[in-house]
């Protein structure tokens, strides 16, 4: 039964920083026999000062970070998940990218690249423009042989849209990754509920380490990191209070099991317009 580590993290605007915690991280996890190590989305660099994160980004400490997480995956045997962090695209805009880094592909690093742009006007007055900065995504991204199965990857808003998990459901994805830095607001009331009904439809593992508490760029996040298993059952809750690392044991054969008994997957059918 794979063993996965789920970090939880309270990342700042200092991408060395960030980048030591998840490096002390994935050394722990390695240590107890972890195979898979899961970070938050912008989990190398949060700070919604763009002015002030642009000279990193546009810099070469991206392509850095990812020659620093390749090495590690290698000398750890530990697949990283890296849940984004944002990169310059070369068109105008960013890109908030996830990473994936094994050794078993054998070609280039997988990534994706968050298709759902955060744009909102929250009641408590927060105001989110995601799309002023940042080019959304275009391409699902899976991918194959994990010590997991097949897993899917999406970031944070994505949650929010369920025509993503009915395409990754289809590609019949053993697990997702959906890292995240839900708001305080949005995450008390949606984050458990939308997690769990996202691993119902898709009949999957749901992974979402999350950033929690108060950021040096001023904004809290809920945190409550979570695995969440095929039957919508809550296997792991980080809680929304403190950073540190999780682990939970995977289940594999629970992906049938439930399969077999609401097949929801093989009965589905097309919707007219």
């Amino acid at each position: 039964m794979p063993k996965i580590a789920v970090l939880q993290m309270t990342s700042g605007i200092d991408p060395e920083a960030n980048l030591a915690a998840i490096e002390k991280a994935a050394v722990e996890a390695a240590q107890a026999d972890a195979m898979m190590l899961f970070t938050p989305e912008m989990a190398i660099l949060l700070d919604r000062d763009r002015k002030r994160a642009g000279p990193w980004i546009e810099s070469d400490g991206p392509r850095k970070v990812v020659e620093r997480l390749e090495a590690l995956q290698m000398e750890l045997d530990l697949d990283i998940a890296l849940g984004s962090m944002p990169v310059a695209t070369g068109a105008g805009k960013w890109a908030n990218r996830s990473f994936y880094f094994d050794e078993k592909s054998g070609g280039p690093i997988l990534h994706y690249d968050k298709i759902h742009m955060f744009d909102v006007q929250l009641a408590t007055g927060e105001s989110w423009r995601e799309s002023n900065a940042y080019e959304p995504g275009t391409e699902i991204v899976t991918v194959d042989n994990t010590p997991i199965g097949r897993l899917g990857l999406t970031v944070c808003y994505d949650l929010r849209f369920p025509a993503l998990f009915e395409a990754l459901g289809k590609r019949r994805c053993d697990a997702i990754a959906i890292p995240a830095a839900f708001t305080r607001p949005t995450g008390a009331a949606h984050w458990h509920v939308m997690l769990r009904a996202r691993a119902i439809e898709a009949s999957a593992f749901v992974i979402a380490a999350a950033q929690v508490g108060k950021h040096e760029d001023g904004r809290e996040t809920y945190g409550h990191s979570l695995v969440v298993d095929p039957w919508g059952e809550v296997l792991l809750d980080m809680g929304g209070e403190e950073s540190g690392l999780g682990f939970c044991d995977i289940d594999l054969g629970r992906i049938e099991e439930v399969r077999r008994q609401l097949p929801s997957l093989a009965n589905k059918r097309e919707i007219p317009n």
